[in-house]
């Protein structure tokens, strides 16, 4: 199976960071997700029950990024991870990317952040 499900750009206002400032006023993250699903039957059926709703995924993944205040986006990719694998049984891969735009890093860069890729056990 090799069927892929991939949003992008879902900016999000969260109150993660290692700094207590960070944890105070919140920042803007960017999550990406990449979902590996067998959606054969979607191709088939144009049924939404056959697939793995965008929308749900969205909301799920949201919810659990702003659930908690972390001190990494390591832990808060991994929340989301957890949860989207927990919601959606069709998901056997998920991979997470957290971009952190404002990180306090006392440089001029273009992007920072995490990716991880979590499988179903």
């Amino acid at each position: 199976m090799s069927d892929t499900i991939f949003i992008r750009g879902v900016s999000i206002h969260a109150h993660h960071g290692a700094l207590d400032h960070e944890a105070d006023v919140g920042q803007r993250f960017v999550i990406d997700l990449e979902l590996t699903a067998d959606i054969a039957a979607a191709s088939h059926s144009d049924r939404l029950a056959d697939t793995v709703s965008y929308a749900n995924v969205v909301a799920t993944a949201t919810a659990a990024f702003k659930d908690a205040n972390y001190k990494l986006v390591e832990r808060a990719a991994g929340a989301v991870a957890d949860a989207v694998l927990a919601a959606f049984p069709k998901v056997s891969v998920i991979k997470v990317t957290v971009h952190n735009p404002h990180a306090p890093i006392a440089a001029i860069f273009d992007d920072v952040g995490v990716t991880l890729t979590r499988t179903r056990k």
